[in-house]
């Protein structure tokens, strides 16, 4: 007899309760935020033909994405492990006949083949937002702002955003005249702020003075505002990379206009999603925690590949782990839960109808139970007085 029919795979998760309860809550929440900012919601659906699923931003998940074989035409779908790509394709295709800015929010699971070496999880809640045919530091940072809201919603304290923008690397790289996997080289090289490397594979090509020393600058242009003031100094050569830079700077400068105690950070050498962000890149975190609690970023013309091209911009997070973070406050829902005595007079019967239809939580007494509300976690109770059925606290 097989005594573990219970394990779950490796990084897979169930939530219980109350856990569950504060996921649903925080879903519904965040959901309700998205659309008090104008953002309509999309449910893709889980699986998808492989070769629509790994469109611009979906290349770097190949290998986080499972695949199977779908038996009615033997083509191969893939299970989503992001759900950027498939909102990019419903902008381009199916929402087509929309000429201004659109605002798309999404929530679903979403399965990685693998973890992050860390023992974290493998599935998750992603939510998120995006916003189409936009191409200006405005909808930048209403997305930084959308973030940032969403966060303090789930009572997640103490963050930090990290700002920095793609387009700085690669106009430098470009003056440097790097071919591809050259420049590969540098970027991996660049992530792992690996000092002497980047020197040497800087001094083996045949790159100017002024650039190289840019690139090499890169490594340390990270930290508070000082840091772009410093980068105009070290790009003054290059005008693609300057404009990069003051993108960033009007980005922070909305940002901050709207979260005055916020704590912006700059980081040029973070280059996350670099193969497939066009633009401004950010992120946030919590002190404490080694990654990013949620990220996001410009990634222009994603849905050409679909028949149209527009500007894009977009964050997302793990809701579970927002729930985590967060403030419970799962503790007030039990509190007012109200315990029903077994009794099945055609009053009572009517008063627990008008009280759910009014929002609250009623939970019927069932044999056994011996009127004991708080076991059930209730910390009100219907009682009969006077000829009426009343709500009063459990003694």
């Amino acid at each position: 007899m097989n005594n573990e029919r219970w394990l779950l795979p490796e990084g897979i998760e169930e939530l219980l309760p109350p856990q569950a309860g504060r996921l649903e809550q925080l879903r519904r929440a965040v959901l309700d935020l998205f659309y008090g900012w104008g953002y309509e919601l999309v449910t893709p659906p889980l699986v998808e033909y492989l070769d629509s699923l790994l469109t611009g931003t979906g290349n770097d998940l190949n290998l986080q994405t499972f695949k199977l074989t779908d038996q009615l035409n033997g083509r191969t779908m893939g299970v989503r492990a992001d759900i950027t790509p498939q909102v990019a394709r419903i902008d381009a295709h199916r929402l087509s006949e929309r000429k201004t800015p659109v605002r798309l929010c999404y929530q679903g699971t979403v399965l990685h083949t693998r973890g992050d070496g860390l023992g974290g999880p493998r599935s998750f809640t992603q939510v998120g937002a995006e916003l189409y045919g936009h191409s200006g530091v405005e909808s930048d940072a209403e997305m930084v702002n959308l973030m940032l809201d969403t966060l303090a919603l789930a009572g997640v304290d103490s963050v930090y955003v990290d700002l920095g923008h793609v387009g700085i690397f690669r106009a430098l790289t470009q003056a440097a005249g790097l071919d591809a996997q050259q420049e590969s080289q540098l970027f991996d090289a660049l992530q792992r702020k690996a000092v002497p490397e980047i020197q040497s594979l800087l001094a083996a090509l045949s790159v100017d003075t002024e650039t190289r020393q840019a690139l090499e600058d890169l490594v340390w242009l990270n930290g508070g505002d000082e840091v772009l003031d410093k980068a105009r100094l070290s790009l003054k050569g290059n005008a693609a990379a300057l404009q990069a830079l003051d993108e960033v700077a009007q980005v922070a400068q909305r940002v901050s206009r709207q979260q005055p105690d916020l704590q912006l950070h700059f980081d040029l050498a973070e280059l996350r999603g670099f193969h497939y962000h066009t633009g401004v890149m950010f992120a946030a975190y919590q002190a404490g925690q080694g990654r990013a609690i949620a990220q996001g970023g410009r990634y222009d013309d994603i849905g050409g590949v679909f028949g149209r091209a527009r500007p894009a911009t977009g964050f997302s997070a793990d809701l579970r782990a927002l729930a985590v973070l967060g403030v419970d406050n799962m503790s007030a829902k039990t509190e007012t839960s109200i315990f029903a005595p077994a009794d099945d007079s055609p009053r009572l019967i009517e008063k627990i109808r008008e009280l759910r239809m009014a929002g609250q939580r009623v939970i019927c007494e069932l044999p056994g139970q011996n009127g004991d509300a708080s076991a059930a976690g209730c910390g009100k109770i219907l009682v009969m007085q006077d000829g009426q059925w009343c709500v009063v606290d459990v003694a």
